[in-house]
């Protein structure tokens, strides 16, 4: 069963920077395609950033030129460093893969950005 671990919420003020991390077990990581979703109260799962395994990343216009996704093959781990946070970036943030068209999902970390 793939596991995927959150770590790294927290409050931060507007401005601030965050950096969330997503440990990945029983997969073959370097092959796979790492992706950050956030879910706001009463809204839906957006996709925030995607990484492949070459290292290439996409971003959701709304995050664009804030975040930035990586990866350490060597750690089995993505990272997502969040930086000049706004209250509208309040939400859980989920890690997530799909391996043989399962989508596997983290238990997600809180993230509150607020004065």
């Amino acid at each position: 069963q793939v596991q995927l671990v959150e770590s790294g919420g927290g409050l931060v003020q507007p401005g601030g920077s965050l950096r969330l991390s997503c440990a990945a077990s029983r997969i073959i990581f370097s092959i796979s395609v790492m992706r950050w979703y956030r879910q706001a109260p009463g809204k839906e799962r957006e996709s925030v950033a995607t990484i492949s395994s070459g290292g290439s990343s996409n971003y959701a216009n709304s995050v664009k030129g804030r975040f930035i996704i990586s990866r350490d093959n060597a750690k089995n781990t993505v990272y997502l460093q969040m930086n000049s946070l706004k209250p509208e970036d309040t939400a859980v943030y989920y890690c997530n893969t799909i391996v043989s068209g399962i989508n596997y999902w983290g238990q997600g970390t809180q993230v509150t950005v607020s004065s």
